[in-house]
């Protein structure tokens, strides 16, 4: 199989890490997440609404 599309999914897996944890989520189960459903679950980061910050 092609090296580029593991190197792919990869980034977009550390990509919605991030993404998650911009909306105060989990970016550790969100990377393991996306490197089972890729696309799908930056779809479903996308979708879903910022938890409020705890004090």
């Amino acid at each position: 199989m092609n090296d580029g599309y593991f190197v792919g999914w990869g980034t977009l897996s550390l990509i919605n890490a991030g993404l998650a944890q911009g909306k105060n989520r989990s970016g550790l189960n969100w990377f393991l997440l996306s490197l089972l459903l890729g696309p799908i679950a930056t779809l479903a980061l996308l979708l879903c609404e910022k938890r409020p910050e705890h004090n």
